[in-house]
């Protein structure tokens, strides 16, 4: 008997014992080694190990073992007759041994790390009201920095503001082109009664605005987060794609309850969330998009134009690619000429037209392995696929980006045209068909799904952004425009530079190990999933953002008491009534006017 077994754990320890299944043959014997604890099976039977980890076998017979880790542990590979971590079939014609490791759970027991950003919401607008949802369903209190009119009332003591924002609003007198802000005008925060909404802009100027309305002035610095509503009220005054209603910026100062989101709701409160987790930069998506690829928009405060280059810096699928780790980005094709479209001609129609990866060279060089080896079109694949891929564990890729659903009005974006309003109840339901799709499938036992957001949107959040690790060489924006905040001023301030996060989104962290009913206070930005990426698969950072942030595996994931089975949520609520008429903030509800459709868009 030659089964060496090398577990720490005490079960592990038992000796081994030879089972015949012929005379004569050859034998197999199976060593269990590692941290961690587990089983090995054969076909045909004989070894069931530990307790039979030797038997004999027929000469010439196929034998196929099966590992099984023991909750929460996880199977490290094979060594000896087979190798690697798919399964192990042996043509015995003499004895063998094939060695099985098992390791303690850790961060290495996920394979799968999938990252889904929808579009455009901010923390307090989505989320604020959680606090409230818990005492509301009887859920344990805890640390939760949301809208402080939700504090719970014992914690109202001297010196907690637990009064409800309000921001100052424009003269009621003045309908200009501009918002001309009156200090006796202020706009409260207000549950929003429609589950459609008019665009705002998250643009740089209008993020700097929500900073301080007086941001445009070089001395004006401070963060006092009142200028939501004035750069709301001016965006929809000088919106040039079609009318908005709410021409005094209410739209930015509502939020949403579990009464409208019943399934993040639910999903933040069961798995792992932050009320720390911030965009990475203040602007629009696109600019956000590139730092969720490369950790840097290499200076760019705007998004490219026709004459510009693409981005040269090394997205994080090109560092996978190199680095021999597997890579999938899924892309909805529905309703787009790519749908009817297959192979490799697929791929490069969803890539060129509707991946945040076609701002970055990398695209060519992408487009440049059609029909060869390896085909790398083959990882731009139809979200539809998605549903089928994560029933095979062993190929699903290891790192997965989700684009959001843009074409079908999906992705919880503002609408941009009133004729066409984007429901975020439906777009809801669409994040939680996948998410729901993974808990079911056969990769959920090492998978982490981390849910978020691009950006903030222009909606209301009462914490400042952070200061962060500036990326690269490009400390400052190189395509200000005349009149831009911070174009001229004086940009030592960190406000004005890429050393600065965007405002809070919302988030949640899926997996079986991710610790349960967690609120995470730590500072991060949406890089920190490219820093567990790199932590995981032994991947250099990409730039120095993601290389500063705070280490994740030890944060929102408890690796010795991992769900046994995901809970259960709740179908999300639909019906909710969808007007992009302008709210009445006052009152609670809004001027008649209303629509119900869905356009593309260019997020």
């Amino acid at each position: 008997l030659i089964a060496a077994v090398s577990f720490v754990t005490g079960c592990q320890g038992l000796k081994a014992s030879p089972a015949t299944t012929t005379t004569g043959g050859p034998q197999l014997t199976v060593n269990l080694a590692g941290t961690g604890s587990g089983t090995v099976t054969s076909n045909p039977a004989g070894i069931s190990c530990p307790g039979t980890c030797s038997a004999t076998f027929t000469s010439g017979a196929t034998v196929s073992l099966s590992e099984t880790p023991t909750t929460p542990n996880s199977f490290g590979g094979w060594s000896g007759g087979c190798t690697g971590t798919s399964a192990c079939s042996l043509t015995l014609t003499a004895s063998s041994s094939v060695t099985a490791t098992f390791s303690t759970a850790s961060l290495q027991s996920i394979n799968h790390l999938i990252f889904f950003a929808q579009e455009n919401r901010s923390f307090d607008h989505y989320f604020g009201y959680m606090r409230q949802y818990w005492a509301n369903n009887g859920i344990p209190d805890q640390p939760f920095d949301g809208l402080p009119q939700f504090t719970p009332a014992s914690q109202c003591t001297a010196g907690t503001d637990c009064t409800a924002p309000s921001l100052p609003g424009c003269d009621p007198a003045d309908n200009g082109p501009a918002c001309v802000p009156d200090p006796s005008v202020t706009v409260t925060s207000f549950h929003m009664q429609s589950v459609c909404q008019e665009e705002l802009s998250p643009f740089w100027d209008e993020a700097h605005t929500d900073w301080n309305d007086n941001f445009l002035y070089p001395s004006a610095i401070n963060p006092l987060m009142n200028g939501f509503v004035i750069a709301a009220a001016n965006d929809a005054r000088q919106y040039t794609y079609g009318t908005v209603n709410d021409t005094n910026g209410y739209r930015s100062m509502g939020y949403f309850t579990d009464a409208d989101l019943n399934y993040y709701y639910f999903m933040a409160s069961k798995f792992a969330t932050s009320d720390r987790w911030f965009a990475p930069v203040m602007t629009r998506t696109q600019l956000n998009r590139a730092y969720i690829y490369a950790a840097t928009s290499q200076g760019h405060a705007y998004p490219l134009t026709t004459g510009d280059s693409q981005f040269s810096a090394v997205p994080i699928v090109e560092a996978l690619q190199n680095a021999g780790i597997t890579w999938a980005i899924y892309v909805d094709a529905d309703n787009t000429s790519c749908a009817t479209q297959t192979g490799d001609a697929q791929g490069e129609c969803l890539l060129q037209n509707y991946s945040y990866l076609n701002q970055f060279t990398y695209e060519g060089a992408v487009l440049a392995t059609a029909g060869k080896t390896p085909d790398l079109l083959q990882n731009i694949r139809p979200v539809s696929q998605f549903a089928t891929d994560i029933q095979n564990d062993a190929t699903l890729p290891q790192v997965i980006i989700i684009e959001p659903a843009s074409t079908q009005g999906l992705d919880e974006h503002p609408s941009d045209l009133d004729q066409y309003p984007e429901n975020i109840q439906a777009g809801a339901n669409y994040a939680a068909g996948l998410i729901n799709s993974l808990m079911s499938s056969a990769s959920w036992k090492d998978s982490a799904l981390l849910f978020t957001y691009d950006e903030p949107g222009g909606f209301y959040d009462h914490v400042p952004a952070q200061t962060a690790a500036v990326p690269d060489q490009y400390a400052y924006p190189i395509d200000l425009q005349v009149n831009d905040a911070c174009n001229g001023a004086d940009q030592s301030s960190g406000v004005c530079s890429f050393g600065m996060t965007g405002y809070r989104i919302p988030m949640i962290l899926i997996s079986p190990f991710a610790k349960k009913n967690y609120v995470s206070h730590t500072v991060y930005d949406t890089t920190a999933f490219l820093a567990l990426v790199e932590r995981r698969f032994g991947v250099q950072p990409l730039t120095a953002r993601d290389a500063a942030q705070a280490d994740m595996s030890t944060d929102f994931f408890d690796f010795t008491a991992p769900w046994a089975t995901p809970p259960t949520p709740p179908a999300q609520n639909q019906g909710g009534t969808c007007s992009t008429a302008a709210p009445n903030p006052a009152g609670g509800g809004w001027i008649e006017r209303a629509f119900r459709s869905h356009i593309w868009r260019t997020p």
